[in-house]
């Protein structure tokens, strides 16, 4: 099926990020408390692009390797957030996708979408490393309903996209030198001919020392002009926010820098209801991930002014959050026959090796191979981590482990923790296992560092995490009766790292390391600050 889109880039329309927005403009806004928080999500959520549709604001993120992919949030009042859908379950069946010989796409998969409304459709793009692809996904029910896919070659890099008011469909990216190009109407590719360079060096008014030029591309138009908004990041500086504006999209350009403060930076502009702006950015905070800040936006001169006093404020004239629980994370007693939006796999799964129904109430996590390294194995079951504190507890049955089997509760990333129950020669033992060991200067892919005995049909396993003023720590705790919860292993000291490029997640896991066919049931997952 082919779209023929007609309208301009509606940017006016354009989105609010993670958590602030102005006074709602709803009849009971006298009654809402006001006072939010910067940073307004204090979880993993990068490369943000948002827009409005009347009183409800939709944003889009990054979530990498994770499926399914491409995150769809919503918010009526810019505050509280809520995941409504994701734009697609894999984006494509590979070995590197599906952890197969030894292969992955950790720090890879997909990144930076683009969010926008045109002709009633709801049209998100993004890209792929592994797949070497750029996606379109269109629907008009974003909260819940299918996604018409679209796709071709090459992969665009941190794209932004721009619809003009004749029709016609642009592309803008790159790094430093950013150049755009003409899409075909069905979204069948580029059309030949019509890449150019928009901007030769598009870092220039940050300074010529940089050690990441001009990126993360995002166009907006607002009465009549052209606003491009990108990053950069001076060497000994900090993530710092460049926009050039035009009056007409092939420009020429002007650009100066906007922003530059604790290193918040990337993302774009929203307006209210009533003509507020703000910018949606988003800061590298340690090991919790990259999370979304919100600093009001004044305009001078055609200019816009970001933050107060040129600073990010910790405080907005916004709702106050009601917290990430149930929108972003949240507990699961598995009673659903679905799992919950907030749940993403590792990588591809394997559908015929999980069930919500083999036994109610329960989720079901089998082995179908044998996996030596934790990090290969499939079928990790995860959500984010978030601060300034938070810990999970799982509830697990592990009678129908075999002989080598491995279940129990992650911190995921690049350095990872976990504790389980294992089953050595039909002996269980609770245990704790991490790869931060160093052994002649090499890390160790995972070690065993502690162990105790498990006499018990279920087990209940506990991670609490500290990201306050970048402690970055996490432990782990043991109980068979739910209530008395005991240490077992090492503080583990969380790091954010570009082989995963994502913040640190908890993940549910069962895998083998001897012979597959065995299984866990987790009971319950219950998440709190």
């Amino acid at each position: 099926m082919k779209h023929k889109i007609v309208l301009s880039l509606c940017l006016s329309a354009a989105a609010f990020l993670f958590g602030c927005g102005n006074k709602p403009s709803s009849k009971n806004a006298e009654n809402v408390e006001l006072g939010c928080l910067n940073p307004v999500i204090w979880a993993d959520v990068p490369d943000m692009s948002m827009l409005r549709v009347g009183d409800t604001y939709y944003m889009s993120s990054t979530t990498m390797h994770m499926n399914p992919g491409v995150p769809i949030m919503s918010s009526k009042d810019l505050t509280n957030w809520k995941i409504v859908n994701y734009c697609y379950d894999i984006l494509g069946e590979k070995d590197e996708t599906e952890l197969k010989n030894g292969k992955n796409t950790y720090g890879k998969g997909s990144w930076a979408s683009c969010i926008r409304y045109v002709n009633n459709k709801f049209i998100v793009s993004t890209f792929d490393q592994v797949t070497a692809k750029t996606y379109f996904f269109i629907t008009d029910n974003i909260e819940g309903g299918k996604w018409e896919r679209y796709e071709f070659s090459p992969s665009l890099h941190d794209h932004t996209i721009v619809f003009e008011d004749d029709g016609k469909i642009y592309m803008i990216n790159g790094n430093g030198k950013l150049s755009i190009r003409e899409v075909e109407p069905d979204f069948s590719g580029i059309k030949p001919g019509t890449e150019k360079v928009l901007i030769e060096n598009a870092g220039k008014p940050a300074g010529d020392s940089l050690m990441l030029n001009a990126e993360g591309s995002q166009m907006f138009k607002i009465n009549g002009k052209y606003y491009l908004f990108n990053i950069v990041w001076p060497w000994g500086g900090m993530r710092t926010v460049i926009c050039h504006r035009a009056d007409n999209l092939f420009g020429p350009y002007e650009g100066k820098v906007v922003f530059q403060d604790q290193g918040v930076a990337q993302g774009g502009l929203i307006d209210t209801p009533d003509g507020k702006w703000y910018a949606y950015l988003f800061g590298d905070r340690g090991a919790v991930g990259r999370i979304p800040y919100i600093v009001p936006v004044q305009w001078k001169d055609g200019w816009p002014v970001l933050g107060v006093d040129g600073k990010v404020p910790d405080t907005l004239d916004l709702p106050k959050s009601k917290g990430l629980i149930p929108g972003i994370v949240d507990s699961d007693d598995f009673e659903s026959d679905k799992l919950k939006l907030v749940w993403q796999w590792n990588h591809n799964p394997d559908n015929s090796l999980w069930s919500l129904s083999n036994r109610k109430g329960f989720l079901r996590l089998k082995t179908g191979r044998v996996d030596s390294i934790f990090l290969q194995s499939r079928n990790m079951l995860s959500q984010r981590t978030f601060g300034p504190k938070s810990q999970a507890v799982i509830s697990l049955d592990v009678n129908e482990l075999k002989d080598g089997d491995v279940a129990g509760l992650a911190l995921l990333a690049g350095k990872f923790g976990y504790i389980g129950v294992k089953n050595d020669n039909g002996k269980k033992y609770i245990v704790t296992v991490d790869n931060q060991t160093e052994e002649r200067g090499k890390t160790v892919p995972q070690k065993e560092t502690a162990s105790v005995d498990c006499n018990s049909q279920t087990v209940y396993l506990k991670a609490v995490c500290d990201f306050k003023d970048r402690k970055d720590e996490a432990n782990f705790f043991y109980s068979f009766d739910g209530k008395d919860f005991k240490p077992l292993g090492d503080t583990l000291k969380m790091v954010y790292r570009l082989d995963h490029f994502m913040g640190q997640r908890f993940a549910l896991f069962n895998y083998a390391t001897k012979q597959p066919g065995g299984y866990a049931d987790f009971d319950s997952f219950t998440i709190s600050e």
